[in-house]
């Protein structure tokens, strides 16, 4: 089998850096040959490097998490384009709007995301975003933006509306799912999830949080993406080899500076 790519996971987050060691080695075991661990504040970054520099079936992104835009502030758009320069950084971001929280105030979030957008437009890195109950700001950013120079990326964890995953596919951008989409109350999600292109399709943990079914309730690691791509599967009515063949084709065409490991 080709095995899985975890899209999105947080390899330096309590719960998975006191034995990252381990879950990595459990994410090998259980087929995942390609993990991307996303950064969510600029100064954790290099602990988070630490962690990849030296494994090749790992990459790291670089960014500020919506929740982080106020206390954590990219300082200039020359200081993330300086991070997003290292051989191991293939991605910009996590960011975006989070209005679920609003753990910073929605102008802080606005002028982050746009920071990051053109560190995207500048570096042809794909964007990583995060957008919760904020579809129409979203849209409207990513819309504003693209017709000012393109780029590209995905919307991680997605859980938004039919309309949204519209709007994102016309734009360019792939969708990517959890283990979100394994819950009995995600009906509408799994019916979005079920009409998506095969073409625009990844797959995540956003571990440690969201453990997908059968592991509710425990620490999420990148080993369970295995089981949502099961889940995807058996919902999509395709066989696993092919979704795990398409979505981890589908993640080296999106974050095109990472390379396969050997």
């Amino acid at each position: 089998m080709t095995g899985f790519v975890d899209s999105h996971c947080h390899l330096n987050y309590k719960g998975l850096v006191e034995d990252v060691d381990g879950v990595i080695t459990r994410a090998r075991d259980a087929g995942v040959r390609h993990m991307l661990a996303i950064n969510t504040r600029l100064d954790a970054l290099p602990g988070i490097l630490d962690i990849v520099r030296n494994q090749p079936d790992i990459h790291a992104s670089a960014g500020v998490h919506p929740h982080e835009a106020e206390a954590n502030p990219a300082a200039s758009l020359d200081q993330l384009l300086r991070l997003l320069d290292d051989e191991k950084v293939v991605g910009v971001g996590e960011s975006g709007l989070d209005y679920y929280y609003d753990n910073s105030p929605r102008e802080e979030q606005g002028a982050s995301f746009r920071l990051h957008i053109h560190a995207a437009q500048e570096t042809g890195l794909p964007l990583i975003v995060h957008t919760r109950d904020a579809e129409t700001d979203t849209a409207e950013l990513l819309r504003e933006e693209m017709a000012r120079k393109p780029f590209k990326g995905v919307i991680h964890c997605f859980t938004a509306s039919d309309t949204f995953a519209d709007i994102a596919m016309e734009l360019g951008f792939f969708i990517s799912l959890s283990g979100i989409v394994t819950f009995k109350s995600a009906r509408d999600l799994q019916a979005t999830a079920k009409r998506l292109p095969l073409s625009r399709l990844l797959i995540e943990t956003d571990s440690p949080f969201l453990a997908p079914v059968p592991h509710r309730g425990q620490t999420c690691e990148p080993a369970f993406v295995a089981d949502t791509a099961r889940f995807l599967a058996d919902l999509r009515g395709e066989a696993l080899e092919m979704l795990a063949e398409a979505t981890t084709e589908n993640f080296f065409t999106l974050f095109d500076k990472a390379t396969p490991a050997s």
